[in-house]
């Protein structure tokens, strides 16, 4: 890879952190204040929400048949998505230390915390919770499995394809085999150099 892409890759990075930080700075006076673990919304706001919750057995009426129908098939999900969270923390747990890999925090990709929105019923708040679940398993096992490539096999695709991790895009082109006996033990090292994120 040529420094030019390496530099717009490093600007593009550090945008993307940039546009994080400012779109939670935003979002956060607004609306809460985060206290440890606690969040916290004023009086105001959270009368307000509870104004706007709409009803459980309304709710409950208006609920669509496919949704009724689809729900059994979505919550027995559950299942692969804790095999997985606790498949993969047990790997992480294992391997990274043999290969010197920094860890991955967990509660960094996985937040339950939509159960503090009172504008919610209890049934919404469930699902809002079931989702940052799934999603955020899928997230942090992503990220482990990222890492895990970028150890052995830090190699693109000769195709395009796409849902990429971020650390695809640094990894050496196909076919570039002088690269790959070059480069291999620095992609490796950078990963032990690597702080949590």
């Amino acid at each position: 890879m040529d420094s030019k892409i390496r530099q717009i890759l490093s600007q593009i990075t550090a945008l993307e952190d940039e546009l994080r930080t400012a779109l939670h700075d935003r979002e956060t006076p607004l609306f809460y204040q985060i206290k440890g673990q606690r969040i916290e919304f004023t009086a105001a706001i959270r009368k307000a929400h509870r104004q706007m919750r709409t009803g459980l057995f309304r709710w409950i009426a208006a609920i669509s048949l496919r949704n009724l129908l689809a729900a059994p098939v979505i919550y027995s999900m559950i299942f692969p998505f804790v095999f997985l969270d606790i498949g993969i923390t047990v790997y992480q747990a294992i391997c990274f230390p043999i290969y010197r890999i920094g860890k991955i925090r967990r509660a960094d990709y996985i937040g339950i915390d939509r159960h503090h929105l009172r504008y919610l019923n209890f049934i919404e708040r469930f699902n809002c919770n079931y989702c940052a679940y799934a999603n955020g398993v899928l997230a942090y096992a992503v990220e482990i499995a990222a890492r895990t490539e970028q150890y052995f096999c830090p190699i693109k695709h000769a195709r395009k394809i796409l849902g990429s991790h971020d650390r695809y895009a640094r990894f050496l082109e196909y076919g570039d085999a002088a690269q790959y006996q070059a480069r291999l033990e620095e992609f490796r090292r950078a990963l032990q150099d690597e702080k949590q994120r």
